[in-house]
């Protein structure tokens, strides 16, 4: 019985050194077909990004209204805010008005349209608004809906009711 442990102990111990040896050699090999490889020239020439900033914005604020990127569009966070008067109107519906209008002046300057939405986030502290921005977000597309989510948030800047983003992809 002795000899047939010692006998299993050996071959399982060749096992292990010629495993460990395989493993190795296999290292060794990756690491010289890795080394061998052709890497390739980096890009010179990086991605053209266009950042928009809307003529009618009057703040100083430190962010772009939207950075186009290739033909993707990055659409900021933004509220429905009266250019009057520099908050949001009284009128929940002028206020959603006012947001989408301003996403699709962003669209415009980037020469896209509301239908080049490919994802939309929004924001809101009164998740009852649901169903009244739904009513006049879907008059914006003419076909299908960008992905998005309506999400609960905290308060938002300047007492607005909705804050939205979104990305863009031109067609």
């Amino acid at each position: 019985m002795i000899r047939i442990m010692r006998a299993w102990k050996n071959s399982i111990g060749r096992g292990f050194a010629i495993i460990s040896v395989l493993a190795v050699m296999g290292a060794g090999l990756v690491v010289m077909q890795t080394g061998n490889a052709v890497t390739p020239a980096p890009n010179t020439t990086p991605g053209a990004r266009r950042h928009i900033m809307l003529p009618s914005r009057t703040d100083s604020l430190p962010f772009s209204d939207g950075v186009l990127v290739g033909d993707t569009l990055y659409l900021a966070g933004r509220i429905g805010i009266d250019p009057q008067t520099g908050k949001p109107p009284e009128d929940v519906e002028k206020e959603i008005r006012l947001l989408l209008d301003g996403m699709k002046a962003t669209l415009k300057e980037a020469e896209m349209t509301m239908d080049d939405l490919v994802s939309v986030q929004v924001f809101c502290p009164d998740l009852s608004l649901y169903e009244k921005f739904n009513e006049i977000y879907r008059t914006y597309f003419s076909k299908n809906f960008p992905a998005r989510a309506f999400i609960g948030s905290g308060p938002l800047l300047r007492g607005g009711r909705f804050e939205a983003q979104g990305i863009a992809v031109r067609r």
